[in-house]
């Protein structure tokens, strides 16, 4: 499993469900359009800390954004 994939797919994802562009997360988490653009595309390796701040970002919990798709549903669920 690619581990920039996942997160980059899951921060889509997630952004899109919040109804937000690439913009707006951008003055929200102080990373820019570009970056955000490439961590979309699994281009970007990002830290801990940078998921914390983007997870924070969308308002979600750090962790929906390393697990995959089917885990990420069953642990909001279930408060795991």
């Amino acid at each position: 499993m690619d581990m920039r994939k996942l997160v980059g797919s899951n921060f889509a994802r997630l952004r899109r469900e919040k109804g937000l562009t690439q913009e707006e997360v951008e003055a929200r988490s102080g990373f820019s359009q570009q970056y955000l653009s490439s961590l979309e595309r699994g281009r970007r390796n990002p830290t801990l800390i940078t998921i914390y701040e983007l997870a924070q970002a969308l308002d979600v919990s750090h962790v929906e954004l390393v697990l995959p798709i089917g885990e990420t549903q069953v642990s909001t669920q279930t408060g795991a």
